[in-house]
């Protein structure tokens, strides 16, 4: 019954093979953030043009967005700095978050160089932008009572230690080596 209702209500005039593909929602974003940067430097006084841009200007414009911010950054001197739950409100401001500034740079910073821009001027990654964005993850973390640490990758446990410890391990033919290691690296030190 879907797939009927769904193909009564298209158009029979409209042909798929005429329209382009849709976007993906990436682009549409970083097409919005790099017309918003646009915007940007027109207002700025005096207006810039972009390959007159520099990494200081990526900086006023990361901190003109803070305005919009919708993530609470406590003071060092308030009393829920570094509690990731307050119980109470409080008058520190709304801020970027960290990964939402993250995020746009590494938009706006495909969307220069899709535009022209050389690779080696870019201005969103310039090291202040780097120096930057590293202040606000470290600070917000410290306010919010959260860590950003590198999600390191998962190691596969050997099966003798996820076994309960009345049964004995499994011979040696019957363990399954890691990819990479050998059968005699699941057994540092074990004679066969």
């Amino acid at each position: 019954m879907e797939l009927i209702s769904h193909q009564a209500n298209r158009n029979p005039n409209t042909s798929t093979q005429s329209t382009p593909p849709a976007s993906s929602r990436y682009e549409n974003q970083k097409r919005r953030d790099w017309n918003t940067f646009c915007q940007y430097l027109r207002n700025h006084r005096p207006p810039l043009s972009l390959p007159s841009c520099s990494g200081a200007h990526v900086l006023e414009f990361l901190r003109y967005l803070d305005q919009f911010g919708k993530t609470k950054v406590h003071h060092q001197n308030c009393a829920f700095f570094g509690l990731s739950n307050p119980p109470a409100p409080c008058p520190c401001p709304l801020r970027q978050a960290w990964g939402s500034l993250d995020a746009l740079i590494g938009r706006l910073r495909a969307a220069y160089e899709e535009n022209g821009g050389p690779p080696e001027a870019n201005p969103f990654g310039s090291r202040a932008v780097r120096l930057y964005l590293r202040e606000v993850r470290d600070f917000q973390a410290k306010a919010r009572g959260v860590s950003y640490d590198k999600k390191r990758k998962r190691v596969n446990r050997q099966k003798t230690q996820t076994l309960p410890q009345t049964q004995p391990p499994l011979p040696l033919q019957q363990q399954q080596p890691h990819q990479g290691q050998s059968v005699m690296a699941n057994y540092s030190g074990a004679t066969v």
